[in-house]
């Protein structure tokens, strides 16, 4: 291998820091331990780069997610050995399913101790290996360069994903003179972009110009690629309506005429209706997983599928497709575009889903006792004007928010989908405002996953982030109890939490602005407190009993849906339409 020389010898620590430099890397996140020390140590007077200092390994994970899924970049997380890196392990699965693009490095034990059992020793790149893009342990100073870019570079091209640096200790330190040649070498089957062949997406338009009833469903993937301009022309240039995926919300916007909104287990009437009816679905990199196809079997039957997908393995895995297609869904969506326009027409169809829109729009059963935390959702939407970076941990209040928040921008919703990772909200949301510092970012999180990571809060501080809490205390475990009511008899077993802290004694202790709203009279107006400009904690607490509808069981077809209201003919709702959702004035 050709070799390089260096100006002056340089540690291995130096050598980490440089290349990243080098790639654009300006802000990591991390937290130091003994195998690391030497990296640290450069750290501490290495210009260029902004070290966060995460209050966990698990929060700096996350907090490396949220700068990704907002901006598009890698980002970077720097640990320790043995429970530094393990206590990683959850954001990096959590990375893996939802494709977001991370460098992790992981300190190891010095090379001639490895496989002996040291201290904080533990086989990292054997742990990550089913949850990363691609692993390395570096045992050559030499090679550190050479290796850093080349996994920097398979982290963010082709499909994203999180790749891990397992650093044993005396590589960090070794000083080297020469380096190992640093261009990248990768195997000629590693692609960084997929182009389809016109020949392949002219068959979409043929399978387009032969349906009465089609229906595009944009997954995450458009929002990856920054494709959204061109599904809003493709849409509107044919006229098809649209169904997002949780993590393609903010691809088309909500009150565009065509969307119809997300669709799956808690989606609209109208986008779930528009998928059992259809006669051709367009599936743009989503990954039809079982929370919008819960029943393959069933799904699209009578329907032409397409699909395309940057990921050839996603291409029939759940849902049998007859037009695959392999490539990136911008440049997909960009030859689409110039294409022939196809000879189309579906007016029928599409007043037909626009009047299940019409009628069955999202709602919620009104409370004069509690606060609904769908119209916290409903005025914050208002009071940021749908422009806010929203920030979402797991849970019940995840469906409220991807429900009921105007969404208009791409890389807009920051959430876990996949993984589905309660405490992934305030880290994230600490990430994503680094990332975005003239944004506004909140985060809606749950009582139950704020008590997971709810030590990143510190940072807000600390780093003058002032990033918007919204705390929906329920006091329970609230999907999971949901789901305890409704499939097992009812029974509440360890859902829900009987003693919890003072979450404002807590927002104290970290100097951080409060305020709790229990006032269904007077929320609206002490909402208003979120336009401030600083970090703050607004717990909102709401009825233990709050369910969220529409529902699709597990396991039923995507028209076996409970919990849907619809508008008379005086455009009012019946509250007994709630399968079991309607909330008594003594609900507890």
């Amino acid at each position: 291998m050709k070799k390089i020389q260096l100006d002056h010898p340089k540690s291995g620590s130096e050598l980490v820091l440089e290349t990243l430099r080098d790639l654009g890397v300006t802000t990591i996140f991390g937290y130091p331990g003994g195998a690391m020390l030497p990296l640290y140590d450069a750290v501490y007077s290495f210009e260029g780069i902004q070290h966060i200092l995460a209050r966990h390994e698990q929060g700096a994970t996350h907090e490396a997610e949220g700068y990704a899924k907002s901006t598009g970049k890698v980002g970077v997380v720097i640990v320790t050995s043995g429970p530094g890196a393990t206590n990683t392990i959850t954001g990096i699965a959590d990375a893996y399913l939802d494709s977001v693009p991370l460098l992790v490095f992981t300190g190891q034990v010095g090379r001639p101790v490895i496989g002996k059992d040291a201290f904080q020793e533990a086989d990292t790149v054997g742990i990550t290996a089913p949850i990363t893009k691609y692993n390395y342990q570096i045992r050559d100073t030499a090679d550190i360069p050479r290796i850093v870019r080349e996994a920097y570079y398979l982290a963010r091209t082709g499909r994203p994903g999180p790749v891990e640096i397992d650093l044993p200790k005396d590589v960090s330190t070794l000083e080297v003179s020469e380096i190992n040649d640093p261009e990248l070498h990768l195997l000629t089957s590693y692609h960084e972009t997929e182009k389809a062949a016109e020949a392949q997406l002219q068959k979409i338009l043929d399978a387009l110009s032969l349906a009465k009833k089609p229906v595009i469903v944009a997954g995450g993937g458009v929002n990856y690629a920054g494709a959204g301009e061109l599904l809003k022309q493709f849409t509107e240039n044919y006229h098809i309506p649209v169904v997002s995926t949780l993590l393609g919300l903010g691809t088309l916007a909500i009150d565009h005429e065509l969307q119809l909104g997300m669709g799956g287990m808690h989606g609209s009437y109208a986008a779930n209706m528009a998928l059992v009816e259809a006669d051709f679905i367009l599936n743009l990199a989503s990954r039809f997983d079982d929370r919008v196809v819960s029943n393959p079997e069933k799904f699209a039957k009578d329907a032409v599928v397409a699909h395309i997908d940057i990921d050839p393995a996603e291409l029939g895995k759940i849902v049998k497709t007859d037009i695959p297609v392999v490539s990136d869904v911008k440049v997909a969506l960009e030859i689409l575009l110039k294409l022939p326009k196809a000879t189309t027409d579906y007016a029928e169809w599409t007043a037909h889903v626009l009047e299940n829109k019409a009628k069955a729009p999202f709602n919620y059963v009104q409370s004069e006792k509690f606060i609904q935390p769908q119209a916290v959702i409903e005025e914050i939407g208002k009071l940021t004007q749908g422009d806010a970076i929203i920030v979402t941990d797991v849970g019940q209040h995840q469906m409220w928010t991807a429900q009921f928040y105007p969404f208009k921008n791409e890389r807009q919703l920051i959430t876990s989908g996949g993984m589905g990772t309660m405490g992934f909200g305030i880290p994230a949301a600490i990430g994503a405002k680094l990332a975005n510092p003239d944004k506004e970012v909140i985060v809606f999180v749950g009582d139950g996953g704020f008590q997971m990571t709810n030590q990143e809060l510190a940072l807000l501080q600390s780093y003058q982030l002032p990033v918007k809490v919204v705390l929906i205390n329920n006091h329970s475990l609230g999907m999971v109890r949901q789901w305890q009511e409704q499939f097992y008899d009812g029974h509440q077993s360890q859902s829900m939490f009987d003693l919890e802290p003072n979450f404002q004694l807590l927002a104290e202790a970290y100097d951080i602005q409060h305020v709790k709203l229990t006032d269904p009279k007077t929320f609206a107006e002490d909402l208003k407190v979120i336009t401030e400009d600083k970090p703050m904690l607004i717990e909102v607490s709401i009825s233990s009993k709050e369910r969220v509808y529409p529902m699709i069981p597990a396991g039923l077809h995507n028209d076996e849906i409970m919990g849907v209201a619809f508008k008379d003919e005086n455009g009012n709702f019946n509250p007994d339409a709630f399968t079991g959702a309607s909330l008594k004035e003594d609900d507890a």
